[in-house]
């Protein structure tokens, strides 16, 4: 009984070999090409820079009432104000690379009459810190998001400007984040801030470009696939209409 023609009875035939082979070299070539461009678009990423570390006012990056902006986020900033005693608060369970504790968050009045919370420093064990009116330098960063904390007993975990607005006594319009003071007053200790990482955007033509060879890859081995599968089929066919005349 003759064994049935599979697809790699003819896929194992020398001439189907010799056109795999090709369409791999020519695979090969694409994915070349796909990996020269994608270097091409890392190498010619766009670095963004932008000055971070040069102090300036808050209110010429900043507005109040309003969302953080991407100028601003991880600035160096500095604002003149005051701050009241009677709208501190303790924001406990921060977590630092060599401690953890509670920070001293404050009320800054500004002399433009609005209001900024700024973190101090890591809070004393006891004493507090003056209220004179002074220009406060430091980094300006996002407000984190509110936590589920135990409010009534004033335990709070997370820097949120929405909560604080709620407990200060005359706070005005409000900067949406918060700012951490470069160099604590003397009764605190400072807390370390991190330099905003330079950011890079991808050339997306490039990536485009390689995408593009990576599928003319694949194309190459389906090619040969379907021309392999046609002249199968094709010969499936002829010996289907040879059947009847050999049983006669």
């Amino acid at each position: 009984m003759t064994k049935p023609l599979t697809f790699w009875n003819v896929a194992f035939r020398p001439r189907w070999i010799a056109a795999l082979a090709l369409a791999l070299i020519v695979a090969g070539v694409f994915a070349f090409l796909g990996q020269w461009q994608l270097e091409r678009s890392i190498a010619s990423a766009t670095i963004i820079e932008r000055d971070t570390e040069t102090v300036v006012p808050l209110s010429s990056l900043e507005t109040p009432q309003s969302t953080i902006t991407t100028e601003g986020s991880g600035r160096m900033v500095s604002i003149t104000c005051s701050f009241d005693q009677r709208d501190d608060v303790v924001i406990t369970n921060r977590q630092a690379a060599d401690r953890s504790g509670a920070w001293l968050v404050r009320h800054c009045s500004s002399t433009e009459g609005t209001s900024l919370a700024v973190v101090a420093g890591w809070a004393p064990a006891s004493g507090s810190v003056p209220s004179t009116t002074t220009e406060v330098v430091g980094r300006y960063v996002p407000t984190e998001s509110p936590q589920q904390t135990d409010l009534r007993a004033g335990q709070r975990e997370a820097v949120a400007v929405a909560e604080l607005v709620n407990l200060w006594q005359d706070p005005g319009p409000v900067y949406g984040g918060y700012l951490v003071m470069a160099q604590a007053p003397a009764d605190l200790e400072t807390v370390t801030t991190v330099v905003p990482e330079t950011e890079s955007k991808l050339n997306l033509l490039n990536l485009f470009y390689a995408l593009e060879w990576a599928i003319f890859g694949l194309f190459a081995l389906y090619l040969w696939y379907r021309l392999v599968r046609d002249a199968w089929e094709g010969e499936l066919e002829e010996l289907a209409s040879l059947a009847p005349k050999l049983e006669a």
